[in-house]
């Protein structure tokens, strides 16, 4: 399982910079649509999140815990497994608390506010803040998606999918503030570009720091991590964001949908 080629390296690297770079996609809705497809944005979120659960108790979680209880014994396998998803949950956490709440990027610049008259100097600082705290939260995303590409592609895609629709809000939110700011889509799409690249930096940073020590264990400890930080995301970011825009069942159906149809793609 450790011994990786240079072309699983490359196509995780892949996965990663499509799943981050789908922020601009949300500077592009909100610069060439006038209002919010809010029905769209709150099915797209509970999608999303009902993918990232799922795969994450079914998929990740279960295959460390197997792979982990294989290796050193039924209880000692089962508590780290459980060891590394709550320090996966801890770690992203932390990287939450590191946002001040006022300028958290979960709270999403709908498009219509491109026309609303406000303080460019206060919008522009908003804006490229908002940039920062997408940055932050999509690094341990792009681990994610990366270390989980290299044991396994199919689910590697299935997370890099899940993460890249709940960038494009993202994008929005980036975009919208520093365009009113500055009157320019090419400053707006930049920053929102520059904030998606953190999720392949944090693929790189955790080639860097796992590549020298990689065996079952420890992939399978990252699983684990990764279950919990994706769970964390769900349950903080996508579904409260579903929520938001009002339409409850909408967002609900999204989630069973999500876990539908990961739950096929696993069988198959």
């Amino acid at each position: 399982m450790t011994d990786i080629s240079h072309s699983q390296i490359i196509f995780a690297l892949i996965l990663t910079l499509f799943a981050g770079l789908a922020t601009g996609v949300g500077s592009c809705i909100a610069f060439f649509f006038k209002h919010s497809d809010r029905k769209f944005l709150s099915y797209a979120l509970g999608f999303s999140g009902g993918v990232m659960i799922y795969i994450s108790f079914a998929e990740l979680l279960t295959e460390a815990k197997n792979e982990l209880t294989i290796l050193y014994g039924q209880r000692p396998g089962a508590f780290a497994a459980i060891g590394a998803f709550f320090a996966g949950i801890a770690i992203a956490m932390l990287i939450d608390r590191l946002v001040p709440s006022h300028e958290n990027p979960h709270e999403f610049r709908a498009v219509e506010e491109m026309d609303s008259p406000k303080h460019h100097d206060r919008l522009l600082r908003s804006g490229l803040i908002f940039a920062l705290a997408v940055g932050i939260h999509n690094f341990p995303e792009g681990m994610a998606v990366f270390m989980s590409s290299l044991a396994n592609p199919e689910t590697g895609i299935s997370i890099a999918f899940a993460i890249a629709i709940h960038n494009i809000p993202e994008g929005i939110t980036v975009s919208v503030p520093i365009y009113h700011a500055t009157g320019s889509r090419k400053k707006a799409f930049f920053w929102s570009m520059i904030s998606g690249l953190a999720e392949p930096l944090g693929a790189l940073a955790a080639w860097l720091i796992f590549a020298p020590f990689l065996s079952t264990t420890l992939l399978m400890l990252i699983f684990a991590a990764v279950a919990g930080i994706m769970v964390f995301i769900s349950f903080d970011e996508l579904l409260p964001l579903a929520e938001e825009y009002g339409e409850h069942h909408i967002s609900i159906f999204g989630i069973i949908s999500g876990m539908l149809i990961m739950a096929l793609s696993l069988a198959l």
